[in-house]
């Protein structure tokens, strides 16, 4: 599939409320940026998981309230949760995420749970419609088999997903399918069980801290098919940028050494050279093997233009040489 990708994709796990409940009037100046700092169409990554529903449902409310065509966004809608009565204190499908939330989620994988994800998707989104469409985390779906037949079972069911979606596409409901996963052997698996993709999306995978030489092998092979390449959480969660969190899990320096003795070097040779550990990460994100675009998030409107900018950011060779000098690259 061709089409003219944009340099940025929007993350929409703050109209979720992920970590933190984010006020409505926010979510609507966060929409209202994405839309005044970015050429249309605006392309928007979402999905079911996110906040059990509430940011679709977040989404689709805002965009009709500030008068966007449907034809000046592209939704892409990773599938695989659906919306479930709350009848705990909290979610139970990712507890300590998601907040504020009036639903629970429940993971429908397989030919006819996907296909009621995208239809709910899509009721949630209201005047707007799901373009893209993918399954969700596959490969956290497979890490929780309990066997090697149950892993068998549970890729089966991600190829009747595959099927549903395919189908989708045949019927011209979707442009284009695609999967986005945080370890990237899984869309590695799909690729040679032979699942048709239009676009995939790698997170916390081709970064500037992590690149293996494997995985430069599977992109440029994709690449040479025609598949398009997303790049996401190429910070690991923030860490990258001075956060907390490191892929999804809250470290420290004595737990964790290495990780902050590599972050202490980075930032030193970023102070050296002028530039930010946000610009560097994000402009060697950009460098990997058909790489189209960032995805990139933030759930503060004032940083949306910031944000944009990371996504046209350059590292001087320079730059790259010195940190091969100081042993921060492998490449």
């Amino acid at each position: 599939m061709k089409m003219d990708w944009p340099r940025i994709v929007f993350g929409s796990t703050p109209l979720g409320n992920i970590y933190r409940v984010v006020p409505d009037e926010t979510k609507h100046d966060l929409i209202a940026a994405w839309l005044r700092e970015a050429k249309r169409p605006v392309f928007i990554d979402t999905a079911g998981k996110y906040g059990a529903g509430l940011a679709l449902e977040c989404l689709g409310r805002h965009l009709n309230a500030l008068g966007v065509a449907p034809r000046d966004v592209v939704i892409s809608n990773k599938l695989g949760w659906k919306r479930t009565p709350l009848v705990t204190p909290e979610p139970t499908f990712e507890p300590g995420a998601w907040f504020g939330l009036e639903y629970d989620a429940v993971q429908k994988i397989g030919y006819d749970g996907i296909l009621e994800c995208y239809e709910e998707g899509n009721s949630l989104l209201g005047p707007y419609e799901t373009s893209f469409v993918s399954v969700h985390d596959p490969d956290e779906y497979l890490a929780a088999a309990e066997s090697k037949v149950d892993d068998e079972k549970r890729f089966q069911d991600i190829l009747e997903a595959y099927r549903a979606l395919q189908e989708l596409k045949s019927d011209g409901k979707v442009e284009a399918v695609g999967v986005g996963a945080k370890n990237w052997r899984a869309i590695q698996r799909l690729h040679e069980a032979g699942v048709v993709l239009d676009w995939v999306m790698f997170a916390n995978s081709w970064t500037i801290m992590r690149h293996p030489m494997e995985l430069c092998r599977l992109m440029k092979t994709l690449a040479d098919q025609g598949v398009a390449i997303l790049n996401s959480a190429i910070f690991h969660g923030g860490f990258l940028t001075g956060g907390e969190f490191f892929d999804y899990r809250q470290v420290t320096r004595s737990s964790d050494s290495e990780l902050f003795e590599w972050r202490d070097r980075f930032t030193a040779l970023c102070d050296r050279f002028a530039i930010s550990p946000a610009e560097a990460a994000a402009a060697y994100a950009r460098t990997g093997p058909g790489v189209v675009a960032l995805a990139l998030s933030t759930s503060q409107p004032a940083r949306v233009a910031d944000m944009v900018h990371l996504a046209e950011a350059e590292n001087s060779p320079e730059f790259l040489a010195a940190m091969r000098q100081e042993g921060l690259l492998s490449d």
